[in-house]
């Protein structure tokens, strides 16, 4: 047998361990793999759906408060506007505050039509809302505040009323009875005439004075009498001479100072000569009236009456003769 060192030109075999089936692990793991996939898939589709089922209930809950919230706004405008057309004094007041409410009610306007509300969204609409809802409730107590004061008013008023009634009563009476006591003292302060004289005057040359009885001598006639009173105020009082002619006609001559006053019982009436007598209560005061037309008088009986006040206060008459030529 021969040996060498260099190695033989043909390799030896060498023997193989026999190899290992690994398909049996792949198989394991892509078999976990997948029921890990389908559990996380399972589990996250739960997820989801527990999810989705919150968001729902969140938004059910969200659109819930929104409706509570949107119909506790509607309330308050309501109540409002029913407060406001029951009572005109309220409607007054809101208007005085106007500012305030047209503020609130856009503030809550703005949150309550906001796309994606939030919960705060929601919170603060809903404070504003009973802000709102206070200021109402501060509105009706002062309107039954004022409706008390009214009320008293129209009672206070009322009695006002039914005193000015009776005070109306009490001067109307008061006035007629005033009325009835001036019209007696007026009637009763009237001047009486008395010592009443008609004297026929011939004036002579010489200028003196003779009492004549006949026409054609007379020049003038002269009234005269004493005036007395115990009432009425002192002062200037008017009396007027009527004289009429034998014919009954008013002897009259407005530039001889005649003219018209009222009687009480005859109407207007023309007289013929007016007195100014200075009175005085419970003093006799003399009179002296004179009438001198320029033409020479006729025969026959001159009436002369004397009034004051509107009433006739004296009567007396003169009857004039006819004289001869030398008479």
């Amino acid at each position: 047998m021969t040996y060498s060192n260099y190695p033989s030109a043909s390799p030896q075999e060498t023997p193989q361990a026999p190899k290992k089936d690994n398909r049996s692990l792949i198989y394991g793991l892509l078999i976990a793999a997948l029921l890990g996939t389908w559990g996380y898939i399972i589990y996250d589709k739960s997820k989801t759906k527990e999810m989705t089922t919150q968001l729902q209930a969140q938004l059910s809950t969200s659109d819930s408060s929104k409706n509570a919230i949107q119909g506790e706004y509607n309330s308050a405008l309501q109540r409002l506007d029913e407060l406001t057309s029951m009572n005109s004094s309220l409607d007054s007041l809101v208007k005085t505050k106007n500012s305030e409410v047209e503020n609130l009610k856009s503030r809550i306007q703005g949150l309550l039509k906001k796309q994606n509300k939030t919960a705060a969204d929601l919170a603060e609409a809903k404070r504003l809302i009973n802000e709102l809802n206070g200021k109402i409730s501060g509105y009706v107590q002062e309107i039954e505040t004022l409706r008390g004061e009214n009320l008293q008013l129209k009672t206070e008023k009322q009695d006002l009323i039914v005193q000015k009634e009776a005070l109306q009563k009490d001067y109307d009476q008061t006035k007629v009875e005033k009325k009835a006591v001036e019209e007696k003292l007026d009637v009763a302060s009237t001047l009486n005439a008395s010592n009443i004289a008609v004297i026929p005057i011939q004036e002579k040359r010489n200028g003196k004075e003779v009492e004549k009885d006949k026409a054609r001598r007379v020049d003038m006639i002269r009234v005269t009498f004493d005036v007395f009173n115990r009432v009425g105020d002192d002062g200037a009082k008017d009396v007027y001479v009527v004289i009429t002619d034998p014919s009954g006609a008013v002897i009259s001559n407005e530039a001889l100072g005649s003219g018209k006053f009222t009687t009480r019982e005859e109407g207007e009436k023309v007289f013929t000569k007016k007195a100014n007598v200075n009175f005085s209560a419970g003093k006799s005061e003399s009179v002296k009236v004179e009438w001198k037309p320029g033409a020479k008088f006729v025969e026959g009986a001159y009436k002369v009456s004397i009034y004051n006040n509107g009433f006739k206060i004296g009567e007396g008459s003169k009857t004039l003769r006819k004289g001869g030529l030398f008479g």
